[in-house]
Order: structure tokens, then sequence, then C-alpha cells
């Protein structure tokens, strides 16, 4: 490497994965696995790995060695072949006892002498084990610069190279890493221009390292652009580049995010909570120009983001008033210890803690998972002798391991023992009595709810023991039914009852089950009421709703704070006898609703107050359905759904409640009618057809308008709103419309012979039917037979001039008066079209298209022939039919 980052040789390597654990034994044996080669794939170049050319290779007994090569310098690991095997597989060498300097598994360390393979010495053949955690030379905006090593396997890269001093390696560590297909990017305009990738981290992970790839096209439209790229744990991040104001009630936590352009950017995490993450990427907001589909050469810009894992295969499981004796020299101590629920508090102490045989515990302990974009991991440093080294956790999550990581502060030599004692205080939960709900009635349900619930008598404490707890309890546990409505859509309610009892004594608890991994895609709507003509003016009811764990430290505290979580607080009085509670994208989690009776000024007269409270707990996919100027659209990543809304009429916003740049309803009003009655100048064409008996040439155009009209009066948002039919049916028929009069106006400009004429009338029909039917916005379904159609046109007239000798049409007038003032309006609403509108202006620029494109069709459609009458009888039959023909289909005279 280059000697700002570390000085070392890595000509050649060998991956090896980890074997898996014996079941069965008492201690985690390795059964080695059966060797396998692979290709690695390509490496991206980065500044934190700058490997020499490699000296020629000597062999490795019993183990394949790498294929010869050369590595350039500054470059990556490229195509080489590599040689899967077990750590535990025999005969690749004698891993020694080693002496690390630094206190981490990362830095330098010598091996003693040992036998190795081919009877070298650690001198000549050291051993390197290249991590994701290795030292990095810092990036831009303080992100590590990072090497993406991508490969179709994950496992140890172990770089060895001759006469340097390597790290020991940990045998508790793998590596694994996961990747997705790569999305486009859009400009953001609202949530489903972001594009999303889910991945799950597995459990015991001590680091996740995200790598980021943003590439671009190559066109002469591709600028260097900005690219934001958001994480979170549990659910989609919550974003809002816009700006916006979110809706009354809403809670939203800042995200986390980073901005990056064209290249390579990663992203470290230190002991990431295990289970789902979330990425959302999007390029900067748009300009809202409305393009026509492939119809201008677009830059196309790629995100990939690859997912990179190390975690612990060999952790030690800290049983509750069990200690557990460590020994810390240079690695670190992995624990981890599991809460069952009801625990009300976790008490983790260091015991006997000796450093070198001194008194003195200079231990770092990290307690706690890592989540983005909050982070509440409790970190505690133990370095005085005289205090003791305890940490207290009030709430911990329930049901779940605790990760728990104990390093050393001492020198490298430094031995430092101690035990690791971990305490559980369980809570005595009040279980409710329910009735079967069979056999209860709504009436009872509402007389049962009217009284103090008695304690369950099969309420237990859950302590190590299982057996029936003692002592007062410590909340009174309501049962919730989980009634699942539709696709993200959810309705909680208590169990046999209306409302729920709320005490001073204790608090009462709702649990929500929202850990399905499908319920993170909407909105968790909390609504909670009382009756305010019950409850005394100086009595409050609090609330806390909080993820993992309930809050149960009413009486001492009312900052709704888990020992992870930060919770969302609420307060119920006379004077504000409802609140309401909002919270878009909600974690993967078991979700609480905490509620306790409180008198702030006298205390003393809330002992006996007890209040009925009305909950209403839904998951919705859009918070109030978007509003009236919004629509909520179901969004799909691979098997995830999630929703967003989609605004309208100038209102932006999470849930289109940001009125800043709305119009009023006058200005909807005048944008409705500017598109429909813009409409009605098509009655110009049809006229004009009519009268030189063009009549399917006027159906068409009668067709277009209608449709055209009613169209935009069902496309308009907010008030001024009119649907005779399916919107789609409504737009399908109007892009058919739009089309087809195109076409016919272009073929009647031919002048072919009447039954060709309408074959090609027919056919360009069907054509244009079966295009839009495949994808209507697309702009060469349109345009390829339009310009098919002046091929033609253009055809017939070339070969009218020269049969002729002179142009055609003959007369000036008609060029001057006619033909030019049509191509002028028809290429300037093609201009329009194309490149002027926006989603501001759109209501007058699509007017003035309507309006060019009717007016370039009754100029450009052909006139009369005055010397015959058109459809002239030319033959009667003796059975009264007539044979109408046209003795001048070729040969019009033009004035």
């Amino acid at each position: 490497m280059s000697s700002q980052v570390q000085k070392s040789q890595c000509p050649w390597g060998h991956l090896h994965l980890p074997s898996q654990p014996q079941e069965g034994l008492g201690s985690r044996h390795r059964v080695p696995t059966t060797p396998r080669t692979f290709n690695a794939l390509h490496c991206r170049k980065a500044p934190t790995l700058i490997l020499p050319p490699p000296p020629p290779l000597s062999p490795v007994p019993r183990g394949p060695a790498v294929q010869p090569g050369l590595l350039p310098a500054g470059s990556c690991l490229g195509r080489w072949q590599f040689t899967l095997a077990s750590i535990g597989t025999p005969g690749l060498w004698k891993r020694p006892r080693a002496s690390c300097g630094g206190g981490g598994p990362l830095d330098n360390c010598k091996a003693p002498g040992r036998d190795m393979p081919g009877g070298k010495t650690p001198q000549d053949r050291s051993v390197h084990l290249l991590r994701m955690t290795s030292r990095r030379s810092p990036g831009p905006a303080g992100i590590p610069a990072s090497t993406k090593c991508g490969h179709q396997a994950s496992g140890f890269l172990l770089l060895r190279s001759p006469g340097t001093p390597c790290p020991e390696q940990d045998s508790r560590l793998v590596s694994e890493q996961f990747s997705q297909a790569p999305q486009k990017l859009a400009f953001y305009s609202w949530y489903g221009s972001a594009r999303l990738f889910h991945f799950r981290v597995p459990p015991d992970t001590v680091l996740l390292r995200w790598l980021l790839q943003v590439t671009q096209g190559s066109g002469s439209t591709c600028n260097n652009v900005e690219t934001t790229v958001y994480f979170r744990y549990g659910a989609p991040p919550v974003i809002n580049p816009l700006g916006t104001s979110f809706a009354n009630s809403t809670s939203v936590q800042p995200s986390f995010l980073l901005k990056m352009l064209q290249g390579n950017a990663s992203v470290n995490v230190s002991y990431p909570a295990p289970g789902d993450w979330f990425v959302a990427a999007h390029l900067p907001p748009s300009s809202h120009k409305i393009e026509v589909k492939d119809f201008i050469p677009t830059c196309a810009y790629i995100f990939q983001p690859d997912m990179l894992v190390v975690r612990v295969v060999e952790m030690s499981i800290l049983e509750p008033d069990v200690p557990l004796p460590l020994v810390l020299l240079s690695q670190p101590s992995y624990l981890k210890v599991f809460v069952p629920k009801h625990t009300q508090e976790l008490r983790l102490e260091l015991q006997g803690c000796v450093s070198n045989g001194s008194l003195g515990c200079p231990v770092h302990l990290t307690v706690g998972s890592a989540t983005l974009p909050g982070n509440f991991q409790k970190v505690l440093t133990c370095s005085d002798p005289t205090m003791a080294c305890r940490l207290l956790l009030p709430s911990p999550p329930w049901e779940r391991w605790l990760q728990v990581t104990a390093k050393s502060l001492a020198g490298p030599r430094v031995l430092v023992t101690f035990s690791a004692v971990a305490a559980l205080t369980a809570c005595r939960p009040w279980t409710v009595n329910l009735q079967h709900p069979l056999q209860s009635s709504p009436n009872q349900s509402s007389n049962a709810s009217t009284g103090p619930p008695p304690p369950s008598p099969n309420t237990q404490d859950l302590d190590q023991s299982g057996e029936a707890g003692s002592g007062p309890f410590c909340l009174r546990s309501f049962p919730v039914l989980r009634e699942d409505m539709d696709v993200v859509s959810v309705r909680f309610r208590p169990l046999d009852r209306v409302s729920v009892l709320v005490q001073s004594d204790m608090p009462s608890v709702m649990q929500l089950y929202l850990n399905t991994g499908m319920d993170s895609g909407g909105s968790l709507s909390i609504s909670v009421n009382i009756n305010q003509t019950v409850i005394a003016d100086n009595t409050s009811v609090v609330a806390c709703v909080t993820a993992g764990s309930p809050f149960l430290s009413f009486n001492t505290s009312l900052n709704c704070t888990t020992a992870f979580f930060q919770g969302y607080p609420l307060s119920l009085s006379a004077s504000s006898p409802t609140a309401n509670l909002s919270i878009p994208y909600p974690e993967t989690d078991n979700w609480y609703l905490s509620l306790q009776v409180l008198c702030p000024e006298r205390p003393e007269e809330c002992v006996q107050a007890s209040v009925l409270v009305d909950t209403t707990l839904y998951l919705v996919p859009c918070l109030n359905d978007c509003g009236p100027y919004g629509q909520c659209l179901l969004l799909r990543r691979h098997g995830y759904l999630y929703a967003g809304c989609s605004c309208r009429a100038g209102w932006r916003g999470w849930s289109c409640t940001d009125n800043s740049t709305a119009q009023t309803v006058a200005q909807q009003k005048v944008a409705t009618l500017l598109l429909t009655l813009s409409n009605l100048v098509f009655l110009a064409p049809i006229a004009i057809s009519a009268q030189r008996r063009l009549l399917l040439e006027a159906s068409v155009y009668a067709y277009t308008m209608f449709f055209s009209t009613f169209y935009h009066a069902c496309d308009q948002p907010g008030d001024a709103v009119l649907c005779i039919l399916n919107y789609d049916a409504l737009q399908y028929c109007d892009f058919l419309g739009s089309g087809v009069s195109v076409w016919v106006t272009v073929l009647c400009m031919a002048r072919l012979k009447a039954s060709l004429k309408y074959v090609l009338f027919m056919l360009g029909t069907l054509i244009f039917a079966m295009s839009l039917q495949l994808d209507r916005r697309a702009a060469w379904n349109t345009m390829g037979p339009c310009l098919f159609a002046i091929v033609v046109m253009v055809t017939m007239w070339v070969y009218r001039c020269g049969r002729r000798r002179h142009c055609y049409p003959p007369s000036w007038q008609r060029w001057v008066f006619y033909l030019l003032p049509g191509f002028s309006l028809a290429a300037l609403a093609l201009t329009i079209y194309t490149s002027m509108m926006t989603s501001e202006n759109y209501y007058y620029t699509h007017s003035i298209w309507h309006m060019l494109l009717a007016g370039s069709a009754a100029f450009l459609l052909p006139p009369r022939d005055q010397h015959t009458e058109p459809w002239a009888c030319a033959q009667k039959l003796t059975c009264h039919y007539e044979i109408c023909k046209n003795h001048r289909d070729e040969l019009y005279t033009v004035t």
C-alpha cells in the first residue's frame, strides 16, 4: 500500500470461507469444507489500495495456489483465480500466536518464529487479512475512501507478502457481500422519483459497509449531476428534498444522507442493527419540464449499492445473573444478552476488573446496535478504579438479543481481566381479563370497559426461572386485535372493549404488531381522545408511542425515551381532549402505546382518578388519502410494497398539504376552461371538411374534439373535475384522436385515389390503436405513422410535378395563403409540444397546442374540385343501384 495508508506488500492471496459449526458439540468446532475456485469480479479503482507488481510465486503444499500474474500499480485485484477453503483446512499453514500492537485486529503485528509450509519463516511470508475495517485514507466530505472487491462468494481475503508485519487473523469474523440490480436514477419531483433498495443485515454483524457507485452515459447531454443517497434502518427513509411542510401532527426524524458525484463512495456503520435496511437515491429536483418520451436523447445515470458485512460467528452469551469471565488483550470481546418480554430494566456491570495485576478497568463498552438516522447506542468507558463500572438501561427492547462489545483501552501488551454480569429487572404485567369474543356482545364489551379490570390469574413475571413473579404490578396490558384490511392497511383495536381504562398507579399499554416486514411502507395514524366532561382541570393524560418496548417511567420522567428509542409524546387534558400523531414509514417492530393519568399540581388527587380513553389506531398507505389535490400510489421494489402521494394543482408535500405554490379555485377553473374550450377550434376544420365533402375527415376531427374536451375535464385536480368515462379510457381516446387527425390530414393532402385513401385511413387507425396500447407516451409511436404519411404526400406531389412539368400545387395563392400558414402553425405546435411545456405552464401551452393543431388542419385541407360535382352519379343500373365515381381523382385542378 502507499505510505500514507499502510506499508505492506501484498503480491498474492487466498480466499477462505468459514466452515459451518458442527451441531451437538459443547464448543463450536469447524468442519472443513471442500475447496473450490471461482472468478472474483473486477474491483473498482480507489485511492486506498495500491498494490505493486507481485514477485514470482512459490508453491504452497496441500493447497492450490493462486495463478501467477502481474498486478499493475494503482489497480485492484482484476479477475484473478482464488481458492475457497475452510479456515480450518489443515496443510495451508499453522497459524501461530502473535503479539499485535495497537490493541485492534487491524493493526500490524509480528508473528513468532513457527514452522510454515515450504520451510519459510514468518519473516519470509507473513499473512494479511484484508477486512472492511482496515485503515483507509479519508475521502471527500469525511467519508472514507473505499475499495470495492465484489465477488461471487463471501469470505476472507488473505494477502501474503514477504517480510511484512501482519495483523493476527480473527477466526471469529466472516465477511459477506450482498448486491442488487442497478437502477436508473431520475430527477426528483415526488417520492416515486427516488429509487429504493431493500437489504437485510444478518444478526451479529459488527461492521456494515455500503459501497456506492454512480455511472453516467457518454452522450453530449451528460453532465456531472449530484446524487443524493439516503440510509435508514427499519423502514424506507422519509425525505424532503423540496423543503416542503408536513401535515399537522406528523412526526418526522431528520434524514441521514450523503451527496456524491459520479464515481464511488462508501459509508461505514459499526455494530449495525440486524434486520431491514433501506437505501434511496435520486438526482436533484427536476425542472418540471414535460419531456416527450424518446424524442430527445437524455443522459442515463445508473446507481448501484453493494452491502458488505463483517459478522461474528462465535459470540459469547451473557446469561442473567451469571458472571462471565473475560480476558482482553488486543482483540475485542463480543457478547450478547437476550432481553425477554416484560423487562423493566437491564443492568450491565463489570466486576473484578484487573489490568496486568493492578487495579483499574481500562475497558470501553459499547451496548446496543447502530441505527440510522438516529443512533442510540450506549457507550461506557471504565477508567476510574474507585468507581463501579455499571450501565443501567431502562426499558430495553423486548424479545431480542442485545449486542455488547468490550475493547481494551490499555496498551498492546497489557492484559485486562474482568467478569461481565447482566441483571434483569422483570416487570409484572396486569393483563386485563377478557371475555371470549364469540360469547360477548357489544353491550358486554362496553360494560367490561367501565370498571377497573381485575388482575389476570395467568399473569406471570417473565424471569429466567419462568415462575410467577411477585411484587407490585408495573403496567396494565390491553390485548389488541390486528385486522388486516388491504395492502399496507391495518386496523388496531382493543380486543372485546371500546375504551381503554387509564389510571395513575401504572401505565396502560397497548401493543401494535408492525413486525411483519410489509408494514413499514405505510403511515401509522394514532388518535386518542377523552370526554372532557369527566376529567378535572388539573388532571392530564400523557401518552408515549415507542418501538421495541413501552415507556413505563411516567412518574419520574416525561421524556418519552426508552433505552434505544426516542418516542413520540402526546398529552390530553380538559382543554385539549384530542391528540393526533402520524408517523410516515414506521420501523418494522412491535410498537407500544403507553398512557397514564398525571396530576402535576396535586398528585394526591390522582390516586383514585381513572379516565376512559378512546383510541383510533390505523396503518394506512397514505395520510388522509393524499387529500383532494393528490393521488395515493402504491409503489413496488421487487416484493416490497410502499405508498407515496403524487400531488397536483401546485400542491406539494408528503401528503399534498403544502399550499405555498398551490393554485386557487379560480385558477383551477380558468385552467380547466382553457384546456377544454380550446378544443372548440376544431369546429373550423370540421366545417371546412363538411363543406368540401370530406365527411370522413370531419368525423375524425369531431371525435378528437369530443374526447380531448372531456379528457382534460377529467384530468384536472381539485374541484373542477368532470369525468364521463373511466380516466384511462378518456386518455386513450384523446391520444388516438390526435394521432389519427394528423394521419388523415396529411393523406388527404396527398390526393390519393379514393379506394387507396380509405384503405390507408383504416390501416393507419389500426396501427395507431396498437402502438398506443403498447406505450401511449412514446414519441415515435405517434410520429412514426405521421412521418410515413408525410413521405406518401411528398412522393405524390413529386410525381405530379414530374408528370405536369411544373410545381404542384401550381397556384402561388395556395402556397402563400394556405400551405405556408398551415405548415408554420404545425411546426410551431410541434415545437411547443416537444420543448416548451412544463408543469407550471401546461394549462396555457397545451391549450395553444390544441388551437395550433386545429388551425393547421383547417389551412392544410385540400380544396374541392370546381369542375365537376363531387360524387356525381356516372351510371345508373336497372336494379336502381348507382355507381358513384369521381372522374378527376388523379388530376385535380387546384386554384
